[in-house]
């Protein structure tokens, strides 16, 4: 498991391959990832939207930003949790995935953004450890 506190929100993602979504010899390996989104913080705050940065094994990088998550801009209050799990294709064996979330607090307005971690996609047709 990965995970990063920022402004009072902890982010823990675990990744994991996905063997009957993949298929190695077209290129094609897919990982799912859970996400928690814990709110230490004592004001209700709001996920906007979403910004990832994917890297394969080879250097081959996408960007992906969007509203929310899953469909979702979930509001989570103090001591209240968000869970979700999404997925991501790579053509490539292995990876890494980075990310942020543009959140609000509910209260004042307030707009900031925090942390997802550096996590891994390594999966077991790797030929070389992307993280």
């Amino acid at each position: 498991m990965f995970e990063q506190e920022t402004a009072g929100v902890m982010v823990r993602v675990a990744p994991r391959f996905l063997p009957e979504e993949s298929a190695p010899e077209q290129s094609r390996y897919v990982w799912a990832y859970t996400i928690e989104i814990e709110n230490r913080g004592s004001e209700t705050v709001q996920l906007l939207s979403r910004y990832w940065r994917i890297t394969d094994e080879n250097g081959l990088t996408q960007e992906v930003r969007g509203p929310g998550v899953v469909g979702e801009q979930p509001v989570i209050g103090p001591g209240k949790s968000f869970r979700y799990t999404s997925a991501c294709p790579l053509a490539a064996p292995s990876g890494v995935m980075v990310g942020a979330y543009s959140m609000q607090r509910i209260g004042d307005g307030g707009a900031f953004d925090i942390a997802v971690p550096l996590f891994a996609l390594d999966s077991p047709h790797q030929s070389k450890r992307a993280n």
